[in-house]
């Protein structure tokens, strides 16, 4: 079958990205090649993202049109939320990120896959002690911002990291499908904790409700022993088809509002 497509002048439609690869590939190898390309892809993309929705929640209280886009309008994202997100950010960042990378580059280059992030985020609501330990950190916001998307701790920003580097040598990936999905595996991790509902979201595009986005990923951090899949709704997916809620012991002793 492939060596008829081959034959067939069609097959071209299906190397729409060959010539793009082609392009990097000739101009910018060594630029690739670079151990720590992956990362800065990744820190980049992140960074842009953050710094526009930051700047759309220092706009809101005074821009009507932007906060009637938000999940929760009357609780402001206030400079010490953003100060105390980012310290803890680029922390992580220097302390286990950057060390990483550079080990990381004798492998592949990272791609998240959201199941093995679901199992491992619905072991640490489970086990009250890796939640307590660990994930409670980043629940000590339960009226998210994008910041919090990396408000984590050095444990757990390590195990994802973990997955993150294996799954690729698992599937065997092409470096350019590699990095175009960990771009949109950032993209879609910050709109989940981004606090928005815009008409252009990831939930209001993909038909049929089919994936959670922002709205669903607020009520997880509202309530933790529901939504743990990033795409899934509640009444279907993985979310919904595991109801747990945490002990009182396990949750975090002061949650956060903004």
């Amino acid at each position: 079958i492939i060596e008829s497509l081959h034959r067939d002048d069609s097959w071209d439609f299906y190397l729409v990205l060959q010539p793009i690869w082609d392009y990097l590939h000739q101009n910018h190898h060594d630029f690739l090649r670079s151990p720590l390309f992956p990362v800065a892809l990744s820190i980049t993309t992140y960074f842009l993202l953050v710094g526009l929705y930051t700047v759309l929640d220092l706009l809101a209280p005074s821009w009507p049109c932007i906060n009637r886009y938000r999940l929760h309008p009357d609780r402001l994202v206030t400079w010490p939320n953003i100060w105390t997100t980012l310290g803890v950010t680029v922390y992580n960042h220097l302390l286990y990120i950057f060390p990483a990378a550079v080990a990381q580059w004798l492998w592949r280059p990272p791609t998240p896959l959201p199941r093995e992030y679901y199992l491992w985020h619905l072991l640490h609501h489970r086990v009250p002690w890796l939640y307590r330990t660990f994930h409670a950190v980043h629940h000590q916001y339960n009226q998210p911002f994008s910041l919090v998307t990396q408000y984590l701790s050095g444990w757990e920003l390590f195990s994802v990291g973990f997955w993150a580097t294996v799954d690729p040598i698992l599937l065997q990936c092409h470096c350019l499908t590699t990095w175009a999905f960990m771009v949109f595996n950032v993209y879609v991790s910050t709109e989940d904790h981004c606090g928005y509902d815009f008409p252009w979201s990831m939930h209001n595009l993909v038909p049929f409700g089919l994936w959670g986005g922002a709205p669903k990923h607020d009520a997880h951090h509202q309530r933790p022993g529901t939504n743990f899949a990033p795409s899934s709704r509640t009444g279907t997916g993985w979310g919904a088809r595991t109801p747990c809620q945490p002990p009182p012991a396990t949750r975090p002793r002061r949650a956060r509002r903004h």
